[in-house]
């Protein structure tokens, strides 16, 4: 361990050699909240199966291991892989080599990412957005700070996959996962956590941003710029950049709410794409 808390070139190898999907993937597989832990335990394997932590067609662990890694009764995570079968995260094969397989998600409709954006006022998303650059930043920085670059192959292995990937589905899928796995190279359980309940939260959103191929190759410089950031320790500039990423995408989706047709239009304060009110006089909104 080096006096400024890095590990250095030959040691430590086991952490070392443990990388950032594992370092992902552990989040995945730690108890979760006490309170509503059926839906704790659906909401995290099916966030997990939805950014692709979870490959398409993977054997979960057994009932028991699984409970226990999650720190849940076998009869709480029964009633949680009912619910992911349902909504379709999950199929159960009897008999044997039988077992909880993950099933990947039909992508979205184009009709149904519509009418999710519209649910969300542009202040909404203003402000989950400064939540997400908040936390990616934070990821960032320390990663900078923590990390050996042996330890940032699967993000560029991720960033190639976004790259090359065709449609928007497969592209927000992989999008989420880079910051995901951001967070895992910060070596903080906590903010991986975190960026996984985001990207379930706005990732599929991203789908209607990143069909344009332009964006998308910018996207992918821009996180190109992350890890290069990262890999020459300057924690600062890989915080303002991957803060950069994720408000210039989220400013996007606040462009395309602004755009998009309302069925009873209210008197609303101009704003601009990074969901700025811009009004010279007159009440504050929902002032009297």
């Amino acid at each position: 361990m080096r006096p400024d808390g890095r590990r250095d070139g030959n040691g430590a190898a086991g952490a070392g050699r443990a990388g950032v999907a594992g370092g992902a993937r552990r989040a995945v597989f730690t108890p979760v909240d006490t309170r509503a832990r059926v839906d704790a335990v659906v909401r995290r394997l099916g966030d997990a199966i939805e950014l692709g932590l979870l490959a398409d067609g993977e054997q979960l662990p057994g009932e028991s291991e699984l409970a226990g890694q999650l720190g849940v009764s076998t009869v709480t995570l029964r009633e949680a892989l009912m619910a992911l079968r349902q909504q379709g995260f999950v199929t159960t094969r009897r008999g044997r080599g039988g077992g909880s397989f993950v099933t990947l998600p039909d992508a979205p409709a184009q009709e149904r990412l519509q009418a999710r954006l519209a649910d969300w006022s542009t202040e909404e998303l203003r402000d989950l957005g400064d939540h997400w650059a908040a936390v990616s930043g934070a990821a960032a920085l320390l990663a900078a700070q923590r990390t050996q670059p042996g330890d940032l192959r699967q993000l560029s292995r991720t960033l190639d996959e976004l790259a090359k990937a065709e449609d928007p589905a497969a592209r927000s899928r992989l999008y989420g996962r880079f910051h995901v796995e951001l967070a895992a190279a910060a070596q903080s359980a906590r903010l991986t956590r975190e960026q996984i309940a985001l990207q379930t939260e706005l990732g599929a959103l991203l789908c209607l941003v990143l069909d344009d191929a332009t964006y998308l190759e910018s996207v992918a410089d821009r996180h190109r710029s992350v890890i290069s950031a990262v890999q020459d320790e300057d924690d600062e500039r890989a915080r303002m950049l991957a803060e950069s990423c994720v408000r210039e995408s989220v400013g996007r989706l606040i462009a395309l709410r602004l755009a998009a047709p309302t069925d009873a239009p209210e008197p609303r304060p101009e704003e601009d794409t990074h969901g700025q009110e811009h009004r010279a006089r007159g009440p504050r909104r929902g002032g009297v």
